[in-house]
């Protein structure tokens, strides 16, 4: 990867980010690398990232990640995160790892991974009212506290079933990890090509996780006669408010995030350190 121009994106919410990130424009200077530093507090500061960047660093959390995917999903710009936050599963790099991570780069030995993206997309009267990018998942739920919700599923136009719960979450393999684990869902390998789909606290016992093909298309369509309101959710920081008899389409994005992985631990080493998946028993 030739780097000729850096954008840096520091969460200006992490005390240590604007710092790290001055740290990493004076490296990349010496390197004779042209970088500009963004702080960020509002999700318009990422639309300051030039489309002819050739490499974005974010400084920050998974958070900060996931709102800089959506803004360059299309232009295909990797990015090497750097965690600050106590958890993390995109950021791989820790604080005191970016120098080594960027010495890669320079010897066009970086490892890159490719992760699949999710369009959801809702129509309302055949028409379409809203259109989002998510990389983590698409969240289905009800506004307000344990208000049980009503959905019809398809899975390529053939009905799937009549879901009651409290919400419904279509997730891709990188956020396998996140809202979906916590409900009960299967942890999938980041650079696999697969779809879970994951009701929330379902009313009936037999509606379990489904994992998919990338290729399949996952339709939820709003059931009238609801108690309450409804809400979409896209990685956690996007809302659209959603109308009895609204159609929701979730495929799979023609354009897939690009993130330098660390060489210093695999995704299996990950899920052992920050979930203990391991558990706790006797190692030979």
């Amino acid at each position: 990867m030739e780097l000729k121009r850096v954008a840096i994106v520091a969460n200006g919410f992490k005390e240590s980010a604007p710092r790290i990130a001055s740290e990493i424009e004076n490296y990349l200077k010496k390197r004779g690398v042209i970088s500009t530093t963004i702080v960020t507090k509002e999700e318009t500061d990422y639309e300051s990232i030039d489309t002819d960047t050739d490499l974005v660093i974010t400084v920050g959390g998974d958070g900060t990640v996931l709102s800089c995917a959506r803004v360059i999903l299309e232009y295909g710009i990797p990015i090497l995160a750097v965690n600050l936050g106590t958890f993390g599963y995109i950021t791989e790099i820790g604080s005191n790892e970016w120098k080594e991570a960027l010495e890669e780069i320079f010897e066009d030995k970086e490892t890159l991974t490719r992760r699949l993206t999710l369009k959801v997309s809702v129509y309302r009267n055949e028409r379409k009212v809203f259109q989002g990018f998510a990389l983590n998942e698409v969240v289905v739920s009800s506004a307000g506290i344990s208000k049980i919700v009503r959905l019809d599923v398809n899975i390529n136009k053939t009905f799937a079933g009549n879901f009651r719960s409290d919400g419904l979450i279509i997730a891709t393999p990188t956020g396998s990890t996140g809202y979906s684990l916590a409900a009960g869902g299967p942890i999938l390998y980041s650079d696999m090509s697969a779809i879970v789909v994951t009701p929330v606290c379902p009313f009936t016992l037999s509606n379990r996780p489904l994992v998919v093909g990338s290729n399949e298309v996952v339709t939820i369509d709003v059931c009238k006669g609801q108690r309450t309101d409804l809400l979409l959710t896209v990685d956690g920081q996007q809302t659209f408010e959603i109308l009895e008899s609204d159609e929701i389409v979730v495929e799979k994005s023609r354009s897939r995030i690009l993130l330098i992985s660390s060489k210093k631990r695999n995704y299996t080493e990950v899920l052992r350190s920050k979930l203990n998946w391991s558990g706790g028993g006797f190692h030979a």
